[in-house]
């Protein structure tokens, strides 16, 4: 029997449409507010909400985004008048299935629900089958919970990896705060996520926040959360992070880059395992698992005074160092092949693999954006490459194809190949001075940048398209 929540502050619509529902095989809740929604979905797991957009504490933009936050997989199909249709169309391209306008018919609603449930039973076959063809490839490490779930950011075979596994599955099981340390792109909520979901919290929420992209003032209400009226523009009850996450693991992201008065107030809630809201004055009792994350070293960050070392020591229970891709290089193709065959499934293609070209071109890159950066390229060769075909180097970006590389095959790093100046300027006349001068100022940023065209033009405050066309003017090769 599939479960259904509906929120709807209407209780007759919400009565009416539990009997409907009830009378076709559905087990139905109700919640007549967002923040009752929000304490319903910390305890329970539901196959699929019906979300009114228009709540008396909060809309249903807000609740798309909490919901899908707790739990990314449960269908949400949005109820809408009809002065908001425009407004639930973006919210179906932000994650809603689908939206139904008011008035409601039953019939509608039913075929909506069915056609949800079912498509929603298809992708999850796809993705089983997924799962049980990579587990064949797959060597993951056993923890006392049992096999080690293997995520995408984390596969791999070489000495970092396997040290990586030990480290997760070590301190999985436990219930210690973590910090986790590495570059950006390496994976770092992956990591926090495998931790979560190989540990006794796996079936409650894993709810992320990323600070590094909060204000100071917004910082708070996203951590505790507010209450309406509580600030100017406060005009709707915020449930935060914290209380999001009761039961499960939060993970803070960026972390060193909160202000230093959040800080402090972050520090109480762990030190006292209590929220309150911004404006309120109730106390929630927290049951909440804290990992965080930064790419730069915490410790330093205290020594320079942007971080609290209470706190520091609050999460610093256990560490782990996430190895930048550039030193895991017996992992880089597996790591390809693996997000090859995502793409695969994702286009319905055909791609038996990469050519022996792609694949040097792949092995003597430093890969800067790790591996989020080698997904996105792979997903990108993909895309432009037929069915049926192996991906080419014509596919790959111009970060890659634009570096020269010197036939020395045994260096670990790229060995770049500076270009050859083949035009003759007259000093003469002021113009050919001007050129010159300019074509010098080039090439001493292009060496700066390892001859990288994207950075050197975003230094010399030019587009990649005008650095083009001044060194095919001033031919250079």
């Amino acid at each position: 029997m599939k479960n259904i929540l509906i929120i709807d502050d209407e209780v007759n619509i919400g009565l009416l449409l539990t009997r409907f529902l009830t009378k076709h095989g559905f087990n139905v809740e109700t919640a007549t507010s967002g923040a009752k929604a929000m304490e319903l979905l910390n305890v329970n797991r539901y196959d699929l909400i019906l979300c009114d957009y228009r709540l008396e504490d909060t809309d249903g933009r807000d609740m798309l985004d909490k919901i899908l936050a707790i739990h990314p997989q449960t269908i949400v199909i949005i109820i809408t008048g009809y002065s908001d249709v425009k407004i639930a169309v973006e919210m179906v391209k932000n994650g809603a299935y689908d939206y139904i306008s008011k008035p409601l018919y039953p019939d509608e609603i039913l075929n909506t629900i069915n056609k949800a449930l079912e498509t929603a039973q298809v992708r999850k076959n796809e993705q089983t089958e997924s799962i049980q063809e990579e587990s064949k490839t797959s060597k993951p490490t056993k923890t006392q919970q049992g096999v080690l779930i293997t995520k995408n950011y984390v596969l791999g075979d070489c000495e970092s990896a396997k040290e990586l596994y030990r480290q997760i599955s070590l301190v999985a099981p436990t219930n210690y705060s973590v910090i986790l340390f590495g570059e950006s792109g390496t994976g770092k909520e992956s990591v926090a996520n495998m931790i979560h979901q190989n540990s006794p919290r796996k079936d409650r929420p894993f709810i992320p926040l990323d600070c590094g992209s909060l204000s100071k003032e917004l910082a708070g209400s996203e951590l505790f959360g507010h209450e309406k009226g509580s600030f100017t523009g406060a005009l709707a009850q915020k449930i935060g992070h914290f209380e999001m996450a009761n039961g499960g693991t939060l993970f803070l992201d960026e972390v060193a880059n909160l202000s230093y008065d959040i800080q402090v107030s972050l520090l109480r809630v762990i030190q006292e395992r209590k929220v309150k809201r911004i404006g309120g004055n109730k106390e929630i009792e927290l049951d909440v698992r804290i990992l965080v994350a930064s790419n730069e070293n915490l410790w330093e960050a205290v020594q320079k005074g942007r971080f609290r070392e209470d706190l520091f020591h609050r999460f610093n229970e256990f560490s782990i160092h996430i190895p930048p891709l550039r030193n895991r290089h017996g992992d880089l193709m597996q790591f390809a092949e693996h997000f090859l065959k995502q793409t695969s499934i994702e286009l319905n293609k055909h791609i038996p693999g990469f050519s022996p070209e792609v694949i040097r071109y792949f092995t003597r890159y430093s890969w800067p954006g790790n591996i989020r950066e080698l997904k996105n390229v792979v997903r990108r060769a993909a895309l432009l490459t037929e069915d049926g075909s192996e991906i080419e180097s014509r596919s790959l970006p111009l970060e890659l194809l634009e570096l020269n590389f010197s036939p020395i095959a045994s260096s670990t790093e790229p060995q770049f190949v500076e270009p050859v100046r083949t035009v003759a300027f007259s000093r003469n006349d002021l113009k050919s001075a001007a050129q010159e001068a300019e074509l010098d100022t080039i090439m001493k940023v292009l060496r700066e940048v390892n001859f990288n065209k994207t950075k050197a033009a975003a230094i010399l405050n030019i587009d990649r398209k005008t650095l083009y066309n001044k060194m095919k003017a001033m031919k250079l090769n």
